[in-house]
């Protein structure tokens, strides 16, 4: 299966395990900036790592700290290989600007359909450069 997203922050092509998100979220005070877990106990998926997975994140919940734990995850080495939203999300992908401007290796953001997010979810998954997913 091959689908074709469109590139929000560009990265390095990646393959990694999709992880698609049952729920939105919230970075500041719903992901562990020291451990890459989800830190939310109401949250679907607490408890589960996000480090080096592709994130499907069908919404975020807003805060502008959102950019400062996502920088803190770059710069830990606990950030997602890649993060996948339906709709971009301001806050969060300057969390990503800021790391690539601070000299780190950042992950590829994409934005595609939530509707393929399930047929992506605990597959192995290949981000191109351009933006195109393949299981």
């Amino acid at each position: 299966m091959t689908l074709q997203g469109e590139v929000l922050i560009e990265g390095r092509p990646i393959r990694a395990e999709a992880m698609a998100l049952t729920a939105p979220i919230s970075f500041w005070g719903g992901v562990n900036p020291k451990t890459g877990e989800i830190a939310d106990t109401r949250h679907p998926e607490f408890g589960r790592s996000i480090a080096g997975r592709v994130l499907l994140i069908p919404a975020t919940i807003g805060s502008s700290s959102a950019a400062a734990v996502l920088l803190e995850l770059v710069h830990a080495g606990l950030a997602p290989s890649a993060i996948v939203l339906h709709e971009p999300d301001a806050i969060l992908l300057l969390g990503l600007i800021v790391a690539r401007e601070m000299g780190h290796d950042t992950p590829i953001a994409v934005q595609l359909e939530a509707r393929h997010f399930n047929t992506l979810h605990g597959h192995l998954v290949a981000i191109s450069a351009d933006g195109r997913i393949v299981r």
